[in-house]
């Protein structure tokens, strides 16, 4: 494989191929998510696993305001769609599915796939995105991004600069590769005693919290995981993220990318 080495690992080189005449808007996944902003303190960013997700991957953004509606029939007619232009999205499969046309021929290097999803944790009410992994390291052909209705006569709004996909690069063959097996705890006995360990402590800083401990209402919450900490203090693994930061595409030659607003 082509990688390029550094200090700190190695970088995959990721292609986008924009089709001719087309242009697409695409990002880094933030951090960020409104529902998060809204919990009482913004208490949902201090769950490491959700931010490390939100941003793990690009999206491709919606470039003009868009709205559709299912009356809950099989046929391509049952989706109406109205846009503010040419719209990305049109009823193509039928069976409640609306189809976003992805504009590009993504090319990854020999033995990866792209996994395509819809925007991680952004929940919309009325209608899912659908998943797919496509092999990009050969085939000249370019997706669809899939989302299927889950009510009728709900009209779903997709604004613009609003993601509609979600994608990122993934080993071909390593989940085939994964010998799962389940063990009891106890057999493992560092890993127990340190579970143990982390399960008392959870325990005595929760009700800590129902009582009103001023040491524990300061703290406001353990933050082990999030520091990358064992439970008796000492550093977990040496490359422990607590922040995901990916590279935007860079653009050719043309006006192929639209930066979003």
């Amino acid at each position: 494989m082509n990688h390029v080495y550094l200090a700190r690992g190695w970088v995959m080189k990721l292609t986008g191929y924009v089709l001719e005449g087309q242009t697409i808007s695409v990002r880094p996944a933030p951090l960020e998510r409104a529902w998060m902003d809204a919990t009482p303190n913004r208490f949902a960013y201090r769950c490491l696993p959700l931010n490390i997700a939100n941003c793990h991957g690009w999206e491709v953004l919606c470039r003009r305001r868009l709205a559709a509606v299912w009356d809950g029939g099989v046929g391509p007619e049952a989706i109406q769609v109205s846009c503010d232009g040419d719209s990305m999205a049109v009823s193509h499969f039928g069976s409640g599915v609306l189809t976003f046309h992805v504009p590009v021929l993504f090319r990854t290097e020999p033995g990866h796939d792209i996994f395509v999803t819809g925007p991680l944790n952004r929940p919309k009410d009325g209608i899912a995105p659908l998943t797919g992994v496509i092999e990009t390291d050969w085939a000249p052909y370019t997706f669809t991004m899939n989302w299927l209705f889950t009510r009728p006569g709900h009209p779903v709004v997709f604004e613009v600069d609003e993601p509609v996909c979600h994608f990122f690069p993934v080993a071909r063959g390593a989940l085939e590769a994964v010998c799962p097996a389940f063990e009891a705890i106890q057999q493992d006995g560092d890993l127990n005693s340190s579970y143990r360990r982390w399960a008392r402590e959870r325990d005595a800083f929760n009700d800590g919290l129902k009582q009103g401990d001023p040491d524990m209402a300061r703290a406001g919450w353990q933050k082990a995981y999030f520091r990358g900490h064992m439970p008796d203090g000492q550093h977990g693994a040496g490359d422990h993220r607590s922040k995901l930061r990916l590279r935007a595409f860079t653009v050719g030659q043309g006006e192929l990318v639209r930066e979003s607003e």
